[in-house]
């Protein structure tokens, strides 16, 4: 890629690093468990989007899996955090 790009590409990693530091400061501050299950959300989906920069800036497809991957655990925490929450109890 052109030296732009990758200039604009590092800018933006800078940008969502940034961001995952205020969710990182949300998520030990809290207050409530519900502030902390959204900043965790919040996490994953900037890690997602920091591992899919790294993957433009290196050209590769290995970190657009990892970030597939990333993703579907995202999502699987969110889920059981949030029911834990709700009810107090995992399985039912």
């Amino acid at each position: 890629m052109s030296g732009l790009v990758d200039l604009v590409i590092a800018g933006c990693m800078l940008v969502v690093g940034v961001a995952m530091l205020l969710a990182l400061w949300r998520l030990v501050r809290g207050p409530t468990a519900p502030d902390r299950i959204l900043a965790l959300d919040t996490l994953y989906v900037a890690t997602i989007a920091e591992v899919v920069l790294l993957g433009m800036l290196d050209e590769t497809e290995v970190y657009f899996e990892i970030a597939l991957i990333i993703a579907m655990l995202g999502f699987f925490g969110t889920v059981v955090l949030s029911k834990y929450v709700m009810r107090r109890d995992i399985v039912e």
